[in-house]
């Protein structure tokens, strides 16, 4: 119950701050007696501090105004990429107080060595938060691969890094502990559904090199009976379509993935770079094949995300990640299919939307994973 009771008080106070010790029993409907020891342990643990006394205008003694700490406790996210790695540290109160990402090819590299550069890019993201008075409470990695449900640490495949089987604990170099590893798309889904909370019931759909989609019902993250849940980039839209490399044939990556869709645009041999702010680029300038391209893809993730829509009866459709930046191209091809094939179930244009995150969305999910784990359960803090 006193763990329960902590997690109110933190809550009302992240919710509704600065708030007095009097205000916050007001609104949690606790004894004032009840809430000021409540509140003595949250600052006591590094979640809440307490500024000087304020007058407030009203009878009695002058308030003291509790605020979620800005320092202290705080959750470190990581990301790799297929083209970067990426480190973020946030602090209690949700905000990034060190973001860090560095554009690097990992395709096809040893999964150790791409790891011991990570961590690397964590050490250092450690330093800088704690020399701004932020204390890591816990890591999460964001990749681009399944992570099984109970997989103690396992990447069962990641087929754009050429990873299969690799569990991050056996590779992870130095004496601090190796993150956990999340799939990339379920927190971005989850970075959404924290910052925006676009509806209960939402399907977020992003992509990079290859496409990922996540499942929010009801407020839960769905991660399917295995873990599985969300693979829409291996759903085929055209059966007889190309091979992919997954072994089917006619996959939505093979229409709407960035390699297909750069691919198309006549973009392959672009170089170095960021191959998304080209195509936005190109497409701004009204490039022919660039246009084509994006409306093909368009079309095409209409059709996955019509079967998705009259499966699940979702609130939302949000485009997040590399389609986000695009959705200006996108949504137009998109909207078509939908409004052509939702037909069991009303469908308004407005609930297919862009993520305002963007690409930052899934490294942003793994740091606010550890701060949530943490505002639900403040006893997981040490206390001072």
């Amino acid at each position: 119950m006193r763990r329960q009771n902590l997690a109110v008080v933190l809550g009302a106070v992240a919710q509704h701050a600065p708030l007095s010790r009097a205000d916050v029993a007001g609104r949690v409907g606790l004894t004032r007696a009840a809430v000021s020891s409540l509140v003595d342990e949250l600052i006591g643990r590094g979640a809440l501090t307490e500024a000087a006394a304020t007058a407030t205008g009203r009878v009695g003694r002058p308030g003291r105004s509790l605020t979620v700490s800005n320092q202290g406790p705080a959750g470190l996210g990581l990301e790799i990429g297929v083209t970067h790695l990426g480190a973020c540290v946030v602090d209690l109160r949700g905000e990034p107080r060190v973001w860090r990402r560095v554009e690097q090819a990992n395709a096809g590299r040893p999964a150790g060595q791409v790891l011991a550069e990570a961590a690397a890019l964590a050490a250092e993201a450690q330093a800088e938060a704690e020399a701004l008075g932020l204390r890591v409470e816990g890591r999460v990695l964001a990749v681009p691969g399944v992570v099984p449900n109970g997989s103690a640490g396992l990447v069962e495949r990641a087929p754009n890094l050429g990873w299969r089987g690799v569990r991050i604990a056996d590779h992870w170099p130095g004496p601090a502990a190796a993150p956990e590893p999340e799939n990339e798309a379920n927190l971005g889904a989850l970075a959404e559904f924290w910052n925006a909370e676009p509806a209960e019931t939402f399907v977020h759909v992003s992509a990079e090199a290859g496409i990922g989609a996540a499942l929010v019902i009801e407020g839960r993250l769905f991660r399917g009976a295995r873990g599985f849940a969300g693979e829409l980039g291996h759903i085929p839209v055209h059966p007889d379509g190309p091979d992919c490399a997954c072994g089917a044939r006619g996959c939505l990556e093979q229409y709407a993935g960035e390699e297909a869709v750069l691919r198309e645009a006549g973009l392959v041999e672009h170089g170095a770079g960021d191959s998304v702010a080209l195509l936005a680029e190109r497409a701004g300038a009204g490039h022919p094949p660039t246009l084509r391209a994006l409306d093909r893809a368009g079309h095409a993730l209409g059709l996955a995300l019509a079967s998705a829509v009259e499966l699940i009866d979702p609130d939302a459709l949000v485009l997040g990640g590399a389609y986000a930046e695009l959705a200006d191209w996108l949504l137009p091809s998109v909207r078509a299919e939908l409004a052509a094939r939702v037909t069991v179930r009303p469908w308004a244009p407005e609930a297919l939307r862009p993520s305002a995150l963007g690409r930052r969305g899934p490294l942003l999910g793994a740091a606010l994973t550890t701060v949530r784990r943490i505002m639900a359960d403040p006893t997981l803090l040490a206390t001072d």
